[in-house]
């Protein structure tokens, strides 16, 4: 918010060598970081931080954080996203935008109606091999209509990293993540 980048979309802890660092108390609760520090330390972690304005693709009005009308930042047009036409997109590409998202595997590709109020259509055809990390990574040619009159609405299976475990309920459980192929129990290091 500070910096004016939105929201904190994700947020990641990296391991370094020990260095200088700022000390920052986890449950500060204002309007400025500042006034969040508490000392000068070393640490060997640091916090990565991606915020909702970084982000170049997006899925709108969906029923879940991996599905919705896929979109992609435009820097050409007076609207900031663009709808990504149907007759352009392919399961490969829908690949990619489900790892992009953080996201299992693309369960549901189907075109959506967009509507005169929401975003223009986006003037390229991606060309994903499948092993890209972004959409924007993949090759493209430009287009300049749709034919179908048809959005990508894309679903992706849900992330493929963490699960909940030992309930009935998918929606409850201990939390597990997966990393480098093994599953493991998430210890809650500090305050959540």
């Amino acid at each position: 918010g500070e910096l004016g980048c939105g929201f904190a979309f994700s947020t990641r802890r990296q391991t370094q060598i020990k260095r200088e660092s700022w000390g920052i108390t986890s449950d500060c609760n204002t309007s400025s970081l500042l006034k969040c520090f508490t000392e000068f330390t070393y640490s060997t972690t640091t916090i990565e931080i991606t915020c909702s304005d970084s982000q170049t693709v997006r899925l709108v009005n969906g029923t879940s954080l991996c599905s919705g009308r896929l979109e992609v930042k435009s820097t050409q047009s007076t609207q900031p996203w663009s709808s990504v036409c149907e007759d352009d997109f392919d399961l490969q590409d829908a690949e990619v935008a489900c790892r992009e998202f953080g996201c299992g595997a693309p369960s549901v590709l189907q075109g959506v109606l967009y509507e005169d109020r929401e975003a223009p259509v986006w003037t390229k055809e991606f060309q994903c091999g499948g092993q890209e990390s972004a959409l924007l990574d993949c090759d493209s040619s430009a287009r300049n209509t749709c034919s179908s009159g048809k959005a990508v609405g894309l679903t992706c299976s849900g992330p493929d990293y963490i699960r909940f475990v030992g309930e009935a309920s998918r929606c409850a459980g201990k939390l597990e993540m997966k990393n480098y192929g093994e599953w493991r129990r998430v210890a809650a290091l500090d305050k959540w």
